[in-house]
């Protein structure tokens, strides 16, 4: 039973707050939408931040932080009704819709807070979408119904992302699904493409009702409950003949409408996850990365970066030769873009696995083959020597050399050849220079290689690694010493060894 409000009766009966005493209609236990709901609930994006009570300016109404207000079903028909006159939807009041509020607004709390919170961050895309795609922005609430507004969402049907979609229909729309990437967890593509479902299928049914119905089970099931009907275009004459996971789809769909626009009457504030409110920002990579890798390269919890990059379903960002967007925790970037050179030569695939798919391995191996092994690479916009170089097993000082480059400035639509045939594809022997053979993760080569007597002499650069420290850094490479490290890097501070900092190392063979 709801919890009282310590008032005056008059006043009480004056804002419709009431005291559910009697039966009120509820959401069955084994409902698909409540049973989605607690799944949800244990997800990262949602788990990761205390609830607060902490209610503030919004606290209007002057409630103790315990109150769980109810409302005559008078007062939920009339707030409606005033709903519905500001959309095209059909924002009717029934029992079916009260079970929903109350499962929102009383049993769900906790998380419908969070959801208020989560709302902030993606309404702003899901309005821009729908706005651009002339269709009602109240289909942002569809996201909360289907997913709780997690973008990593995964249903037992194996509907996955912001707007659930199943992979066939994903793919219909445009949504690639592969066993590293799945863009259905992408919010701006995923966005996109449920607009241009949901607009296809209101052009079937002529409602939206109808069509978010379709939207949950297919235009064909739909269509079987329209002729079950006898040809009925409204929801609720065909509601008793859906299957019996849409039926409480529309009415969960507009108590999500209400809640979201009275949460102040009933006591929620948007409450912040912990994912989101720490200033995530976004990096453009455009090379193969492997998330636990950057995460022990950086200090960070590899387990926060794949929770919020769940486009990338292995944790592993592949060379889809374009850049990609990648989220990290604020406090990350500026480190990032500072130690991107060796941040980019840390990826070490999993040999166990196949390596990550690059849409352009075959027409460059038969470019490659046609050209009698020379092989060229277009530049695009982003790119670097050392991002090219990295995607073609080559190292900088080799393109510049190959295409007669006198500086690393390049740009975007200029032809460099990236295979110079047989002899570069010669595996390096035990004399070959440093710069002639593929970069390993830890060491980059730089310059050729010197001759004291009959001793070869190479300098790498050693990229610094967590725990690292200078007379380890010595003990890896045979001949040299701390004091070899300090003479060779004298302009820096080798007092504090840098995670991605670069030391100049003499390797004497």
């Amino acid at each position: 039973m709801a919890r009282t409000l310590l008032m005056l009766p008059a006043m009480a009966l004056s804002l419709g707050l009431v005291a559910q005493d009697g039966p009120t209609p509820t959401v069955p236990a084994n409902d698909p939408v409540l049973e989605q709901l607690d799944e949800l609930s244990l997800l990262p994006w949602l788990k990761n931040d205390p609830f607060s009570t902490d209610a503030g300016a919004l606290n209007v109404h002057g409630f103790a932080p315990t109150d769980t207000p109810s409302y005559t079903p008078e007062v939920y028909r009339q707030r409606l009704a005033v709903l519905d006159e500001r959309t095209p939807f059909k924002l009717t009041y029934n029992d079916q819709v009260q079970a929903y509020i109350d499962l929102y607004a009383r049993r769900k709390r906790e998380q419908t807070a969070r959801m208020l919170g989560l709302a902030q961050l993606y309404f702003p895309v899901f309005e821009e979408a729908l706005d651009r795609h002339g269709m009602p922005l109240e289909l942002k609430y569809l996201a909360v119904v289907e997913s709780a507004l997690y973008p990593g969402a995964r249903s037992r049907a194996a509907a996955v992302g912001l707007w659930q979609f199943m992979i066939g229909t994903g793919r219909l729309y445009g949504l690639e699904v592969d066993s590293y990437v799945d863009e259905r967890c992408d919010v701006y593509q995923s966005t996109d493409a449920a607009c241009r479902y949901l607009k296809d299928l209101h052009r079937i049914f002529g409602n939206w009702e109808l069509a978010l119905a379709a939207y949950n089970c297919g235009p064909g099931n739909v269509n079987k409950a329209i002729r079950r009907a006898g040809g009925s275009g409204d929801y609720w004459s065909v509601y008793n003949h859906l299957p019996r996971e849409t039926r409480g789809y529309v009415p969960a769909f507009i108590a999500v409408n209400y809640i979201f626009n009275h949460a102040t009457d009933h006591n929620l504030y948007p409450i912040i996850p912990n994912y989101c409110a720490y200033e995530v920002d976004t990096v453009q990579v455009c090379y193969p990365l492997d998330l636990t890798q950057l995460a022990t390269l950086m200090g960070g919890n590899a387990q926060e970066l794949k929770d919020l990059n769940p486009t990338f379903k292995q944790g592993i960002v592949p060379d889809l030769q374009q850049p990609v967007s990648i989220y990290l925790p604020h406090h990350m970037v500026d480190e990032f873009l500072e130690f991107e050179d060796a941040i980019m030569y840390s990826y070490v695939p999993d040999m166990s696995t196949p390596a990550p798919y690059s849409p352009a391995s075959r027409s460059t191996t038969a470019a490659a083959s046609a050209q009698g092994g020379r092989k060229y690479h277009t530049v695009r916009s982003g790119e670097s020597l050392g991002t090219i170089a990295r995607k073609h097993g080559a190292t900088v000082s080799q393109l510049r050399k190959w295409n007669n480059l006198r500086s690393d400035r390049i740009h975007a639509g200029q032809k460099l050849v990236v295979k110079q045939g047989a002899p570069a594809a010669t595996p390096p022997t035990a004399n070959t220079s440093a710069t002639e053979a593929r970069p390993t993760p830890s060491t980059v080569s730089a310059g050729t290689p010197s001759n004291e007597g009959d001793k070869p002499v190479e300098y790498i650069y050693h990229v610094v690694q967590p725990g690292d420290t200078l007379w380890g850094i010595a003990q890896r490479y045979p001949g040299v010493t701390v004091d070899d490290i300090k003479r060779l890097n004298s302009d820096m501070n080798l007092h504090k060894l840098p995670v991605g900092r670069k030391l100049k190392v003499r390797v004497q063979g």
